[in-house]
């Protein structure tokens, strides 16, 4: 999924990404609104953490959020 498919399925996916960074408001989430860049910097806010572990851990959400949705798609096929 990349950042515009995010931005569009934001609220199927903030429940999600508020199970992977719990410290993340609902105010947070609203303010994001799909912005991936912003979801790292809300992660170095929140977490403390470096600009470049923060942005791993959004990759590596964004390709697990991708790993679900083929998921499915071949559940869907079978």
């Amino acid at each position: 999924m990349n950042e515009d498919q995010m931005a569009g399925a934001w609220r199927e996916i903030r429940g999600k990404v508020k199970a992977q960074w719990g410290k993340l408001t609902e105010d947070d989430l609203k303010q994001l609104e799909g912005n991936v860049q912003q979801l790292a910097g809300k992660l170095q806010q929140r977490y403390g953490l470096a600009r470049a572990e923060a942005e791993r851990q959004v990759q590596e959400f964004q390709r697990q959020i991708n790993a679900d949705d083929a998921d499915g798609a071949e559940d869907a096929t079978d």
